[in-house]
């Protein structure tokens, strides 16, 4: 039977916190579990990524790139599994190194999946994903406050920039986790 793993990701520097719980396969390679993470915490996978797992980091190695990458192993080669059995409870998850979101993931539980539940799922979480390419933690914050304030100079222009209105306190774990069965399945709709 497939083990599955608890785990809570918590995106660092958010007031009020942001965060997701989400149960997946220990067999996940941490690729696999990349997107995951991803696509809980509502990024569009545009921009890098790596995990940094007890003192080594892990993610796609390129050669060519040179600040740091010729000490990243690949995230392909190594599984959830293998992070539970270390007994590692948290680890971190970084993405988008311009606008730098850290992220930790606490392993909280393992156990065996549930028959008929599709995995990965998410069981829990607050607040609205920060947008794609805001400016970090720094740059949410600006933007809650632009986009809750009409009369704010950059509420337009930030309006029109990220396409409609934003309610930071709206979370869905239905909507989170239909897309994680989306990026699990790669059943995309058109409009994606």
């Amino acid at each position: 039977m497939e083990t599955i793993v608890t785990l809570k990701i918590t995106l660092n520097g958010t007031k009020p916190p942001i965060w997701r719980r989400v149960e997946v396969p220990a067999s996940h390679t941490l690729g696999e579990l990349h997107k995951v993470l991803n696509g809980a915490m509502g990024w569009l996978d545009y921009h890098l990524h790596e995990f940094d797992i007890d003192g080594r980091l892990y993610g796609q190695p390129d050669a060519d790139f040179d600040d740091g990458f010729e000490k990243t192993l690949p995230e392909d080669k190594a599984r959830l599994s293998s992070v539970v059995r270390a007994g590692i409870k948290r680890f971190g998850y970084r993405y988008d190194f311009g606008d730098d979101w850290h992220h930790t993931v606490a392993i909280e539980k393992t156990s065996p999946a549930a028959a008929g539940v599709f995995y990965p799922r998410c069981t829990g979480g607050r607040r609205a994903p920060a947008p794609e390419d805001c400016g970090g933690p720094w740059g949410l914050a600006e933007f809650i406050e632009a986009m809750a304030d009409p009369t704010h100079p950059d509420h337009d222009g930030l309006k029109a920039w990220y396409g409609d209105e934003y309610d930071p306190a709206v979370f869905s774990i239905d909507e989170v986790s239909t897309l994680l069965r989306m990026i699990a399945t790669g059943e995309f709709p058109e409009t994606w």
